[in-house]
């Protein structure tokens, strides 16, 4: 004699749990490499803008414009602001969700734009000649 169950045991249950929580694992640890390269790409979008303020600045004064005399930097709110409003026409292009700081150093005779990630180790510059370099990204 046979009965009939009408349901699902446990075990089928802890089963169907343990795949989606593995699906969601991968899921969710794509999603963040998805978010970082995004903000990575922002930066870069915004440092190229900034080379060619560099251009329209230079035409108009003379010389590059500069957060600091010295060949390095310290990429910050301020000197993110700065170059805002100096070289993007006050177009709020450096937004907190893009997670990067930014600034410009004299590199030569020349500038550097570097961004830094707000909340990591990654260092991204980027030469008058728009040559990237990327430092623990």
């Amino acid at each position: 004699m046979t009965t009939k169950s009408a349901g699902f045991t446990l075990i089928e249950l802890l089963v169907v749990v343990a795949i989606l929580g593995i699906i969601a694992a991968i899921g969710i640890t794509s999603y963040n490499g998805y978010v970082s390269s995004a903000k990575k790409k922002s930066a870069e979008n915004v440092m190229q803008q900034i080379s060619l303020g560099q251009t329209e600045y230079y035409s108009d004064n003379g010389m590059y414009y500069l957060n600091n005399s010295g060949t390095s930097c310290s990429p910050n709110n301020t000197t993110s602001g700065q170059i805002e409003t100096n070289l993007l026409g006050g177009a709020d292009a450096i937004t907190p969700d893009m997670g990067y700081n930014l600034c410009i150093s004299n590199d030569a005779s020349n500038y550097k734009v570097i961004a830094v990630e707000t909340s990591g180790t990654c260092e991204i510059s980027m030469t008058a000649m728009g040559a990237f370099s990327r430092l623990n990204c």
